[in-house]
Parts: C-alpha cells; structure tokens; sequence
C-alpha cells in the first residue's frame, strides 16, 4: 500500500489490478466479483460524481444497505472527496433512521431497494439514490467515470461518522478522523500478513468490527467475501465454497452455526486458519466447540469500541499463552489503565491510542468520555490478573445492585459458561421487593446436553458469592440479537420480567 493521508486512498496497488478484492454473495444470485481495478475506477467515479452534483467536501451522505460490493466503493469514493460518508444501522424503526439523517445532516443517500421505504418521508432537500435502479434516482447517476486526486484531508478532519446503537440513549454520532483508521490498517498490516487470505464479512458495514475489516482487506490486498447479512447455513457455506481462512465474529453466530448439523456435515472449514471473536469473551465450552468446528483455526479474542479503535490488546510481549476468556495484554501502542475504588486490579477501562475519535457530532449535550489528559473512557469494566491479561466483565451500565452487592453481568456468565454443558448465558436483572434486584439468566444448552435449571443454580452457587447465583434460570435455542449480533439484553429482560408476572 502507498503511503496515503486520505482513507479512501488506502488501496493496495502493488499487486495484479485484476484481482478480486472483494466477492459480494448473495442468495440465488450470481457472485458479484470486484477487483482492485474496479474498486479504484468506481470510487473514483463515484468522488468526481459527487463534486459535479454539488456535494462539498465536509458535507455527509449517508449509506442505507445491506453489505454489498458497490457501498464499500463509495464510501471510499466520498472519502477521497473530502465528503463524509455515514453508514447507517439500516435495522432502526424509520423514524430513528431519520433522526440520524438530520442529525447528521446528510445530503444524499445511498440506498438499496428493501432500504428505500425505510426512508420515511425524506427531507425536501436530501436527494435518494437506489443502487439498482435506473434514471435519475440511481446510483448510475452519481457517476463520473475518470481519474481523481483524493483531497488531502487536515489532521482533525473527520473521514466518516458511525452511529452508536442507541441502547443507552438516541444513537450519536462518532467522528473518526482519516489518520486514527490510517493508523489501524498499517499497524494490523504490520502484525499479520492478510495478503494470501480471504476474509468473511457477513457483520454488517455500518458497524466497527466489520468496517474496520473491510479497509483493513483493501490496504492488505487480501479478498473479502461479502455476505448481505449473517444467516448461519449461507455462512457456513460461504467459507465452504469461497475457501475462507479467516473470520471474524461473535459468539452468538458461532451459536447459531453449531445448530446447522445437515449443512455442517457437507462443508469443509478446514482452510480457516483465524477466527477473530469479538464483543464477548469466549467460554472454555465455546472455545472447545470452535476447535471442534475449525480445527486448523487460532482463536483471537477481540475488544475494541466505535470510539477508541479496534486495537487495544494483543498477545502477551513474555511469550505466555493468552487464557480463554481473556482479551489479552495491552498494546504497546495503546496506554490503558483502570480506574475506581478497586484499580488496578479492577476498574473502568480508559484507553489512549491514534484510533482515538475526534468527537461526538452535534451532541453539545453531552459530557465528553475523552478526560483532560486524553484517554477515552470506555465504561466497560475490567479484571487484570497478575500476568496483566484483561477481562472484560461488563458495562458499568450492565452493573446492578442486589441487596447491596454490585453484580457485572459479564462476570457470572462467564462463570456460568464454565460449566461443560452451557454454550452461552445471559444474566440480567428483575425487580426484588426486597434486595431491589436480582439476577436471572437465560442459557443455551451445549448440543446434546440435558441440563436443568437447578444443575445451573447448583454450579453458580459452587463456583460463585451466592448473591451472584442466579434465582431462576430459562433455556432457548438461540439468545435473541441486537443489530450488532450482541446479545440483546434489553429483550431479555423484558422476557424475564413477562415470564415472572405470568408464573
């Protein structure tokens, strides 16, 4: 890769311009097959078609669509314009997608035909294009094929926003510079050689974790094969058919994928050499089953956040093996330290790094989270052991008290998810007349096992402070996701609380 100022410049040109860089699947359709060659002329066509149709550079427009090929072009193309691309959470009602719209003040939007009725009445001055369609209102249109010089962007100049999922509040806006996401594709370049791979993203793009792979193949000049969404059979049979050697992903898809016997017992997933998993920790039972599904693969466990970057932690400089469950040792280019009643042995995450935002768009209402000598507060709680390996435990939004004990959800799951026969657990808390709340859990059973709620409750109050035991215990097939494919506690704990009132 050159060495670009621009984000959307970051394209490896050093190989074959033929070679696919990115293969967009989708079902009962054709592979889509872009290659290098094809990704620059359509981005550059694409950042000449939006200065010729009067987007200035500073503007924001914002992509509304399933992972498709052509949306990671433009998102280069506005990039190298100098124009904000914001991609957006196409799975909000329609009135929190036009929240988002105005708040950031879009100009365009790039849509894909199941999005454009999601556009509720769009304001009088913000123009639509439909990827597939013809005329005016197609992405066609937005077209000026021929060269283009990527502007050079200032330091503090913002590259794209991305929209927290407004779980806590309404979603806010998170400026990220050119230089912080510059500075994460070159360091991960600098610590895996992705050239040869073929990387799976069925994550959707408006989230970090897929988006920061998705440049990271670019400036790689690896292949990404893109799925539309994840669906556990298509993804199972992408890794099959494609022969893709790594993966990112949570542990609910690797949930939903073990339940998919008939279509695991045609594939072959021996060529996945990584699995990189990321949003909760990874169980000793879950981590037993990854090997068993992906022999040949190395599992990394992953935190990073929307406003600090995907680098935080990596393996250890000693040497050690990283436990399971642990998200491993801190950076060398990343400072973070812990901080409450119980640091450093516990506490808050704060981390400093170049992936750092530049802010929150628009949001004067808010107290910042980067404090006075620039780390960024992260509000998810932490345990150091003695080796300086990291674990997460949970939010401290996620944190209630129990007649006066603080419970981390995080914390009793993955001592729950110790026992041999739970794949996954998630706990949250109900109304308690007399301790104010307790905690309850949902499970699901590892395939196979014949587990019951009082098994559950005899190994908590085994291997646990017994207020962390949870009081009752339900079983699914499959824990409920949120548009991240995190596990969506809010549901959860509606459902606990529905299932209490009718007992």
């Amino acid at each position: 890769m050159t060495a670009a100022t621009n984000l959307g410049d970051l394209v490896d040109r050093a190989g074959d311009p033929a070679r696919p860089v990115i293969i967009g699947v989708r079902p009962g359709a054709e592979p889509e097959v872009m290659t290098r060659a094809q990704l620059d002329a359509l981005a550059d066509a694409f950042a000449r078609g939006l200065l010729r149709g009067g987007i200035r550079r500073g503007e924001r427009i914002a992509i509304l669509a399933a992972n498709r090929p052509d949306s990671i072009a433009a998102l280069l193309g506005a990039m190298r314009a100098g124009v904000v691309p914001v991609p957006v959470n196409h799975k909000f009602p329609p009135a929190t997608i036009a929240q988002v719209l105005a708040d950031c003040g879009a100009r365009l939007v790039l849509c894909d035909a199941p999005r454009r009725a999601q556009l509720d009445g769009p304001a009088p001055d913000l123009r639509v294009a439909v990827f597939d369609a013809d005329g005016a209102e197609g992405f066609a249109a937005w077209l000026d094929p021929g060269p283009f010089v990527p502007i050079a962007p200032e330091p503090d100049e913002a590259a794209l926003f991305l929209y927290t999922s407004g779980s806590t509040g309404r979603p806010k806006g998170v400026r990220l510079s050119h230089a912080s996401h510059l500075w994460v594709a070159c360091t991960r370049m600098a610590e895996t050689d992705l050239r040869a791979d073929r990387v799976l993203i069925a994550a959707p793009l408006y989230h970090m974790n897929a988006l920061a792979l998705a440049l990271l193949v670019c400036a790689a000049g690896a292949t990404a094969v893109l799925l539309p969404q994840f669906e556990a059979r298509a993804y199972i049979d992408a890794i099959s058919r494609y022969r893709c050697t790594w993966l990112t992903a949570v542990p609910p898809m690797i949930a939903m994928m073990l339940r998919e016997k008939e279509a695991l017992e045609g594939a072959d997933l021996t060529g996945v050499r990584a699995v990189r998993m990321g949003s909760a920790p990874v169980n000793d039972a879950l981590a037993r089953q990854i090997r068993a599904l992906l022999p040949n693969a190395r599992i990394l466990n992953a935190y990073g956040t929307t406003e600090g970057g995907p680098i935080v932690f990596t393996e250890h400089p000693a040497g050690l093996p990283t436990p399971v469950g642990s998200v491993g040792y801190p950076h060398p280019a990343v400072s973070v330290r812990l901080v409450g009643p119980d640091a450093p042995e516990m506490g808050v995450l704060q981390l400093r790094s170049p992936a750092l935002m530049l802010g929150y768009h628009n949001r004067p209402d808010m107290r910042t989270p980067i404090t006075e000598d620039g780390y960024y507060d992260t509000g998810d709680v932490f345990r150091r052991d003695a080796d300086g390996f990291h674990y997460v435990l949970g939010r401290t939004d996620d944190m209630f008290v129990s007649g006066g004990e603080n419970i981390f959800p995080g914390e009793v799951e993955l001592m729950l998810e110790r026992h041999p026969d739970v794949l996954q657990a998630s706990v949250v808390p109900v109304e308690d007349a007399i301790k104010g709340t307790k905690p309850v859990a949902f499970v699901v059973r590892r395939p196979g096992a014949a587990l019951d709620e009082a098994a559950v409750k005899a190994h908590a109050l085994a291997n646990a402070p017994a207020y962390q035991h949870p009081r009752r215990v339900w079983f699914l097939d499959a824990m409920p996701l949120a548009s991240t494919n995190k596990i969506d506690r809010t549901i959860l704990r509606a459902r606990a609380e529905a299932l209490l009132g009718s007992a």
